[in-house]
C-alpha cells in the first residue's frame, strides 16, 4: 500500500507540472525512495521557469502540496526540480 501512496503523489507533482508548462509531455516525475521519498521533476528546458515560478514561488507552493500530502499519508515527501 506505500508504494501506491506514493505513486498517488507522484501523479500529483506530475499533473501539477503538466498543468504549468507549455511541453507537457516533456514532464516527467521519478520516486526515490528511503527514510524520505524524493520526487524528482524534469521539464523541458525552455519550462524551467514556469515551474520554478518568479521568486521560486510556484516551487514553494508544491512543495507545500506535496507536504500537506505527505502529513496525510504519514510520510515525508521532497521535490528536486532537475534542470
Amino acid at each position: 500500500m506505500a508504494g501506491e501512496e506514493g505513486g498517488d503523489v507522484r501523479a500529483l507533482v506530475e499533473q501539477m507540472a503538466k498543468a504549468l508548462v507549455d511541453e507537457p509531455d516533456k514532464v516527467s516525475v521519478t520516486a526515490m525512495e528511503g527514510d524520505s521519498s524524493v520526487l524528482e521533476l524534469r521539464v523541458a528546458p525552455g519550462d524551467l521557469g514556469k515551474v520554478i515560478g518568479k521568486q521560486g514561488r510556484t516551487a514553494r507552493s508544491m512543495r507545500t502540496i506535496l507536504s500537506a500530502a505527505g502529513m496525510k499519508l504519514n510520510k515525508r515527501f521532497s521535490l528536486e526540480i532537475i534542470e
